[in-house]
């Protein structure tokens, strides 16, 4: 199965560099966004039908509305689990919030979730509550942990003591790797466009996988040198690339853990691409403090993420991406506010999100002081 994903892979590959190396990195002449967004489709089923038959959400809001900790509470829901919950079916239509900042039902919700609606479909939503998908959720939401890796991978994107981590095998770290480039090498060629980084001279991309991320930004930027600061089994795949695209002699390779070992030093530009979400509040805060520490004066923390709205509700296609995080990884997705309030706290300006691909945007910030 490997050499399948792999030899597919590189066929991709490529087809996409069959021109001269100055156009190898170009965006997608098309746009891919819902391919990804039919991928996440079945969480959105997943979560009303914990809601309906699991957790009989909409009967306890009925009785009263709550604020989200407090139905979080009721729902014995860690924080995460109850935010990643609440902000799903808000997406959905089904909850909404009142001018005191307490969840009540929509609409809709009173009429066809409730027992006591007329036109009440509980029933409906049922025939999927029992599938092995939905027991796992809900499992997964009252112990606020991602899913369970096989035996012979461990746990994904998780570097904890006392856990083994899947990007610490070759074989696995090389097959999670590939399937990731799937997402970078579309959105890569679209941040360095919209992104570019004149004056700066030295980016550190942190959990970089496979640096297409940072090439994109080295064939945009000619000055530019790149430091791929990841787990050791990852960069190997991060080295072919290099050398496929023609950038090794600008893009260094440091093994490391971005949680524990020394930030790379000598950069005035860091990357956070698609890392954060992986990750719950005080992870997030750890590393962005560390980041900034790391930072020279008038340095640049750039967070390329998706971001949910201020108000929590949406937009829908978000909302189920924070949904297959929260299975599959410690995070979720955060709004603009709340990485803004992050950076605040960690002594960094940040500035406004310029969008890139597939629901994903830059927020920069910088070190003034």
């Amino acid at each position: 199965m490997d050499e399948e994903v792999t030899g597919v892979f590189w066929r991709i590959m490529n087809q996409m560099s069959m021109s001269t190396e100055s156009d190898a990195f170009d965006a997608p002449r098309t746009d891919p966004t819902p391919f990804f967004d039919f991928v996440r489709w079945h969480h959105a089923t997943e979560f009303l039908a914990a809601a309906v038959a699991h957790f009989d959400l909409f009967s306890k809001i009925a009785r009263r509305p709550m604020t989200p900790d407090e139905l979080g509470r009721e729902l014995a829901l860690a924080p995460r689990a109850a935010t990643v919950f609440i902000v799903a079916l808000r997406a959905m239509g089904t909850l909404v919030c009142d001018s005191q900042g307490r969840i009540e039902l929509s609409p809709a919700a009173r009429e066809h979730l409730v027992p006591s609606g007329r036109f009440y479909m509980g029933e409906y939503v049922g025939l999927v509550a029992q599938s092995p998908e939905v027991k796992n959720l809900v499992e997964r939401l009252r112990s606020s942990k991602p899913a369970e890796a096989r035996p012979d991978e461990g746990a994904a994107f998780i570097y904890r003591d006392g856990i083994e981590s899947a990007m610490d095998s070759d074989e696995s770290a090389r097959r999670l790797t590939m399937a990731l480039a799937g997402r970078a090498r579309i959105v890569a060629p679209v941040l360095a466009e919209r992104f570019p980084l004149e004056g700066r001279k030295v980016l550190l991309d942190i959990g970089g996988g496979t640096g297409l991320y940072s090439i994109g930004l080295l064939k945009k930027n000619p000055s530019l040198r790149a430091i791929v600061w990841d787990r050791a089994p990852v960069l190997k795949v991060a080295d072919e690339m290099a050398r496929k695209f023609g950038v090794s002699d600008r893009l260094s390779l440091v093994p490391g853990d971005m949680f524990a070992d020394p930030v790379p030093a000598d950069c005035d530009v860091m990357l956070l691409s698609n890392i954060l979400h992986d990750w719950d509040v005080p992870e997030c805060e750890k590393l962005l403090a560390r980041c900034a520490a790391a930072l020279p004066r008038g340095g640049q923390l750039l967070i390329h993420d998706v971001y949910l709205n201020d108000e929590m509700d949406g937009p829908l296609k978000v909302a189920l991406y924070s949904m297959a995080l929260f299975a599959i990884t410690e995070g979720r997705a955060y709004s603009a506010a709340e990485y803004r309030a992050m950076l605040l706290n960690v002594g960094l300006t940040p500035g406004q999100i310029v969008q890139t691909a597939v629901h994903c945007g830059v927020l920069p910030a910088t070190k003034e002081r």
